[in-house]
């Protein structure tokens, strides 16, 4: 008899929390960037919450337009594109293509969406705050690699398709400052004359790693010396 009142309360108990929760929606209270059900918004802090929604995007075109079509005014200049084959066996799919950000680049790039929405997010949460803080000026304009390329990785025969292949990556060269200066990924990361240039890439470097799936760096090989390489595809390896 006990056990069984015991269950027979249990159940009431999951039936009244139930109940609370369908009238008071608890989940209303919770900031976007920590609600689960509320739509991504390119303005959201970076949250676990946050980076979940974003992974989600890679399977949603719909929904990653719509995140960048809520933007707020200027913050980003592209084009939404059909998939399409450029090259064959690199067919691109939920891309757009890029012509400016809050700042601009040294020339237009496509990528998929959601790279594109990360890197809105992170241009304006870390890399315009960590230029201003270390730097004294902001960011003009990005320097950059490219971000299509139908290879596999480091052009190896046997090796797997390089994130490149998909338009799921970007690699960044450099940086121009409103004030005329510049900073190198080549010759600033460890640039003993100017430590701020190397304090300022290395900053930028560790923060990214919140925002994309994959970071890599001059520390992580030789190939990598001269530019980062910032893509969507897993979760935190940084390097």
């Amino acid at each position: 008899m006990n056990f069984s009142r015991v269950g027979f309360l249990k159940w009431v108990l999951v039936i009244l929390l139930g109940v609370a929760a369908v009238v008071y929606k608890p989940w209303t209270y919770l900031p976007p960037e920590w609600n689960p059900w509320a739509p991504l918004s390119i303005t959201d802090e970076m949250t676990q919450v946050t980076r979940w929604k974003l992974s989600q995007l890679q399977q949603a075109p719909q929904s990653c337009v719509a995140v960048l079509e809520e933007a707020p005014e200027g913050w980003v200049d592209y084009l939404d594109l059909e998939d399409y084959t450029p090259v064959q066996g690199c067919p691109l799919t939920n891309v757009v293509r890029v012509r400016s950000s809050g700042l601009d680049f040294n020339s237009p790039f496509t990528v998929t969406c959601p790279m594109l929405v990360a890197w809105v997010m992170f241009e304006r949460q870390q890399l315009q705050p960590l230029a201003l803080e270390h730097l004294d000026s902001e960011v003009s304009r990005v320097d950059h690699f490219g971000s299509f390329a139908c290879r596999n990785i480091y052009n190896r025969e046997n090796a797997r398709r390089s994130q490149h292949a998909s338009a799921n990556a970007f690699d960044v060269a450099g940086f121009r400052l409103k004030d005329g200066g510049q900073v190198s990924v080549l010759r600033d990361w460890d640039n003993t004359q100017a430590p701020e240039k190397s304090t300022f890439l290395k900053a930028v470097h560790d923060s990214a790693c919140a925002y994309f799936g994959t970071v890599l760096g001059p520390d992580y090989n030789q190939p990598h010396e001269n530019h980062f390489h910032l893509d969507a595809n897993g979760f935190g390896f940084c390097r």
